[in-house]
């Protein structure tokens, strides 16, 4: 007979919060688990490793409304339409992550042109007040 688990041992074994396992069960991405006579959850080995797949989807940003459509065909007994779709949601985030690091990038070599311009002395004052975090405009870049 396998042996249940409580929330907190479930929490411990997988790595997951009891809150945010609360929570993933309130939003039907982890079934309602079964329950003592004194009224505590009661879970099993399957829901951990349920649990761990939750946690590593999540991870890897992947929507929990994904996560949810995923644990439902699971748990139809589609597996093998299961591969296919994960593997679509990963295609997307990356690259939804692909076009962050490219924001990200722009982003980093525009703090670095304007800490560039922080450190170096001004040339002539600007009556319209400090243009430190204006973008670079092409007649900044030429040498005078």
């Amino acid at each position: 007979m396998e042996k249940s688990l409580s929330i907190s041992q479930r929490a411990k074994t997988s790595g997951v919060a009891a809150k945010t396992i609360r929570y993933y069960e309130q939003v039907g991405v982890l079934p309602r688990p079964c329950r003592t006579a004194a009224g505590y959850r009661q879970y099993d080995q399957a829901g951990v490793q349920r649990l761990r797949f939750v946690r590593r989807a999540r991870s890897l940003g992947l929507p929990l409304r994904d996560v949810k459509a995923l644990i439902v065909t699971f748990d139809a007994g589609s597996r093998l339409a299961l591969r296919p779709r994960l593997r679509a949601l990963v295609r997307r985030q990356l690259g939804a992550v692909r076009h962050q690091s490219t924001e990200l990038r722009l982003l980093q070599r525009q703090l670095e042109q304007v800490l560039h311009r922080l450190l170096t002395p001004p040339r002539g004052r600007h009556r319209d007040g400090c243009r430190c975090l204006e973008p670079e405009s092409a007649d900044d870049r030429a040498p005078r």
